[in-house]
C-alpha cells in the first residue's frame, strides 16, 4: 500500500483539540500527516504537537515557504521537528506565491526558482550541523551553524509545479510535492521527476454525495487558487488553460461572480475530489494507481464534522 497523508489541522477544528484524531489516525490506515501555510496556523507548530502525539506516523510540511523565514531560521525550525520525531520528519519548501510573501510579508518574491535551489544547497550542510559560509545566488550565509544539529537528518521534498521546478526536486531533493491535478496528470508529472522519487500531491476533497454543494465549494477553491499567475500556468501545462481562460479574464476584471460562474464542471470534477466517502477513497487510489507516491488529503469543509470525514476517508 502507498502511503496515505491528511493536512492538519483539520477545517474548523482548533489545533489543541486535536490529539484524539492524531493519536487514531494509524488505526484508520493513514501513515502521514502534513502541514501548510497560508494564513492560519504556521506550518512547524502542528507537527510538533502531532509528534508528542504519536510515534508512528510521518510527519510533513508541505510547505514552508523559502522567503518568509531566513535560511538559518528555516533550519532551526526543521531541527526543532526532525529532534522531536526522528526519523520521521520530512521537510517541504517551496517559493509559496507573490501574494503571500511580498503581499502578505514583506519580502520581495524574485527568481523563485534559484532561492528554493539555494536554500535547498543551504540546508543540506546545515542540517547536517556543518559551519556554512557561503554566497549563493539569491542570499549569502555568513558562519551559520545549529547548534542542536539532528540525527538523522530529514529529507528535503521540494514543491513544484512546472518542468524545471519538478526537475529540480528530483536532482537535488528527495522528493516532489505538487498539488491541483488530476489523476491523469500524473504520469505528466512523473515524465518529469522520474520514477525513482516519491511524489506526494495534496488533494482536495468533499465527502459529499450533495454534488450542487461540493461544486459550489469547489469553484471557489478553484478561483482563489487557479487565478495565481503559477497555478494558472501550471494548468495550461497541463492542457486545462483555454478552459480556465473566461474565468481568468472575469477574474482579472474584477468580477467575482462571473469567475466562479465561468469555471466549467468538468474542470472541478477534475481537481476536487467528491461523492460518497467510498468514492472519494476510489479516486484517491486512483491517483496512487496512476503513480503518485504519496496523496495528501486536504478536506474541503462542508458544515459537517471533520473527524467524521478523515474516519470515513482512511483506507481501512
Amino acid at each position: 500500500m502507498s502511503r496515505w497523508g491528511i493536512t492538519i489541522p483539520l477545517p474548523g477544528a482548533p489545533l489543541a483539540l486535536h490529539r484524539g484524531i492524531v493519536e487514531e489516525l494509524p488505526d484508520l490506515g493513514y501513515t502521514d500527516v502534513w502541514t501548510s501555510e497560508k494564513a492560519g496556523t504556521d506550518a512547524f507548530t502542528p507537527l510538533a504537537l502531532a509528534s508528542q502525539w504519536t510515534e508512528q506516523l510521518r510527519l510533513g510540511t508541505a510547505v514552508a515557504s523559502v522567503y518568509t523565514r531566513g535560511p538559518a531560521l528555516l533550519a532551526m525550525n526543521a531541527a526543532t521537528v526532525a529532534g522531536l520525531a526522528p526519523g520521521r520528519f520530512v521537510l517541504g519548501i517551496g517559493a509559496s506565491s507573490k501574494v503571500i510573501v511580498q503581499g502578505w510579508n514583506a519580502a520581495e518574491y524574485t527568481t523563485p526558482l534559484r532561492r528554493v535551489r539555494d536554500t535547498l544547497r543551504f540546508l543540506r550542510p546545515a542540517l547536517r550541523g556543518e559551519k556554512v559560509t557561503e554566497t549563493y545566488e539569491t542570499f549569502s550565509v555568513d558562519g551559520f551553524r545549529l547548534e542542536n544539529p539532528v540525527d538523522p537528518v530529514p529529507p528535503i521534498a521540494v514543491a513544484a509545479l512546472r518542468p524545471e521546478m519538478l526537475r529540480l526536486a528530483a536532482k537535488e531533493g528527495d522528493a516532489a510535492i505538487t498539488n491541483w491535478l488530476a489523476p491523469g496528470d500524473v504520469c505528466r508529472i512523473r515524465e518529469e521527476v522520474g520514477h525513482g522519487v516519491e511524489l506526494a500531491a495534496r488533494i482536495f476533497v468533499c465527502p459529499t454525495t450533495d454534488g450542487a454543494l461540493a461544486r459550489r465549494l469547489g469553484r471557489r477553491l478553484v478561483a482563489g487558487y487557479l487565478t495565481v499567475p503559477a497555478y494558472a500556468a501550471f494548468q495550461d501545462w497541463l492542457g486545462r488553460g483555454e478552459a480556465l481562460r473566461p474565468m481568468q479574464d472575469a477574474w482579472n476584471r474584477g468580477d467575482r461572480r462571473e469567475a466562479l460562474e465561468l469555471i466549467p464542471d468538468e474542470v472541478v470534477d477534475d481537481l476536487v475530489v467528491h461523492g460518497a466517502p467510498e468514492a472519494c477513497r476510489d479516486r484517491i487510489q486512483s491517483y496512487v494507481d496512476s503513480g503518485l507516491s504519496t496523496p495528501i488529503i486536504a478536506l474541503v469543509p462542508t458544515g459537517e464534522d471533520p473527524v467524521g470525514h478523515v474516519r470515513s476517508l482512511g483506507p481501512v
